[in-house]
């Protein structure tokens, strides 16, 4: 089979859709994936039994589920009995919700590193509970989780072409629309080049960075 420079030109006006659909669901999905993994982590430490039981079974149950499942649930069961939502929106809330639960435990792994002495410091200096987690504790354990904070955000990103199931079409999405309709491959030979290209020089960038957080 030939390679045909005109099938892809004139697949790259849907190309950039598909990129900005998966930007954005990579951004704000991690963006939620990062702000609520920090509160199961928390809520899972916490000494009320109340709190903290359901929390665990919530992350243990959506890290045991498949996420197309999650997804189809979001999309097709909750508008039954609460709001719908768009595609897309489906999608970051699905992304979001599922890498959260993957988040939490990076977040408790890096609280428990925090040696022991921290703690006993701060109940020394008579610091309040609230006060020892924001200003001694969670910044040290930050600075320990970041790098598998950025390697799940590579993995969101492959797992991104979920989203074009509930109707979200990404760059894989687009690619495989194109071709259905065109009996071509070139589209998805240019979105597999794409993904390599955003997620090898990540991947560089991530391990560069935990180099420079363990100096």
């Amino acid at each position: 089979m030939n390679w045909d420079w005109n099938v892809v030109e004139d697949f790259l006006p849907r190309f950039w859709d598909g990129v900005l659909v998966t930007l954005q669901a990579l951004a704000a999905g991690a963006l939620i994936a990062f702000v609520l993994g920090l509160v199961w982590a928390l809520a899972q430490r916490s000494a009320r039994v109340w709190v903290r039981r359901p929390v665990v079974a919530v992350t243990e149950f959506v890290r045991n589920t498949p996420l197309l499942v999650q997804l189809f649930f979001l999309f097709y069961v909750v508008p039954n009995f609460g709001p719908s939502m768009s595609p897309l929106t489906t999608g970051i809330v699905g992304l979001g919700l599922h890498y959260s639960t993957y988040t939490a435990e990076v977040y408790r792994a890096g609280i428990d590193g925090v040696p022991a002495g921290q703690w006993e410091a701060a109940t020394a200096l008579n610091l309040s509970r609230a006060r020892t987690w924001r200003a001694v504790i969670l910044p040290q354990a930050i600075r320990r989780v970041v790098p598998p904070l950025g390697n799940y955000v590579i993995a969101m990103l492959k797992d991104s072409p979920m989203i074009a199931t509930i109707g979200a079409f990404d760059m894989l999405g687009e690619a495989q629309s194109f071709s259905n309709e065109t009996f071509t491959t070139e589209a998805l030979t240019v979105v597999g080049v794409a993904f390599i290209a955003v997620a090898y020089p990540a991947s560089l960038l991530i391990r560069a960075l935990e180099r420079r957080l363990v100096r």
